[in-house]
């Protein structure tokens, strides 16, 4: 069975880094993106950055130049390096696969809590 791992999280000051993991097991078919979102109490759960397995990032215009995606497609693995990191960053982060092409299908990790403060 298909299922997400995430580790990484964690409690850190502001400017301070921390680099998320998210490790996939089972069959994942390609094409697919991998990729991070996040999320706060009452809020809707947010795109971070995503990896495509084709080739190319997106990111949140409030992550970039802070926060690097990369992934390792034969390991089926994605990191989300975050740099600088802000108070309003503090949420909890969710890896996400999705399959795009002609198979179609949906991944989330269990959530990884991190905590920046002032």
């Amino acid at each position: 069975q298909e299922r997400l791992t995430e580790s990484g999280g964690g409690s850190v000051r502001a400017g301070e880094s921390l680099r998320l993991s998210c490790a996939a097991s089972g069959v994942i078919v390609k094409p697919y993106t991998m990729g991070w979102y996040r999320q706060t109490p009452g809020e809707q759960r947010e795109l971070v950055a995503t990896i495509y397995s084709v080739g190319g990032e997106t990111y949140a215009e409030t992550v970039k130049g802070r926060f690097t995606i990369s992934g390792d497609s034969a390991e089926k693995t994605v990191y989300l390096q975050m740099n600088n990191l802000q108070p309003e960053d503090t949420a909890v982060y969710y890896c996400n696969v999705k399959g795009i092409g002609l198979i179609t299908y949906e991944l989330w990790g269990q959530g990884t809590q991190v905590t920046v403060s002032a």
